[in-house]
């Protein structure tokens, strides 16, 4: 059976998504991007205050799992520009501990609501 993962500490599912599912232990959660889920306005000021607050809302959705950082397996970082890797990677690593979990990074051309970064992760405790 699974279980669906909701929080108003992180941004609402803007189509027809949950915010992550549980089921078997393991927590599958939908990608996250830079809105700010107590003024509801993305953060777009520049690419390390955005992958912060992707990362800020992985980090509640994981809260509301009874999870964090160091219960994620992998993650997906889909990002718009590949020079941006650096920075976006530097923020990214500040959030986990000296096992970081599998990961890929992939460009892509558009993400929704035209951000530069876009992160998913698959947890278990």
């Amino acid at each position: 059976m699974k279980k669906v993962i909701s929080t108003p500490k992180a941004p609402e599912a803007i189509g027809p998504y949950s915010q992550a599912i549980i089921k078997n232990g393991i927590l599958y959660t939908s990608g996250q991007i830079a809105i700010d889920s107590n003024t509801n306005t993305l953060v777009l000021d520049n690419i390390r205050l955005e992958t912060k607050q992707v990362m800020l809302n992985l980090s509640e959705v994981l809260k509301a799992s009874d999870m964090s950082f160091s219960d994620v397996l992998k993650c997906t970082i889909y990002l718009k520009d590949m020079n941006q890797y650096h920075e976006i990677n530097e923020v990214y690593a500040s959030f986990f501990d000296n096992t970081p979990p599998a990961r890929e990074a992939v460009q892509v051309v558009r993400l929704p609501k035209d951000v530069n970064v876009e992160i998913s992760l698959i947890a278990s405790k």
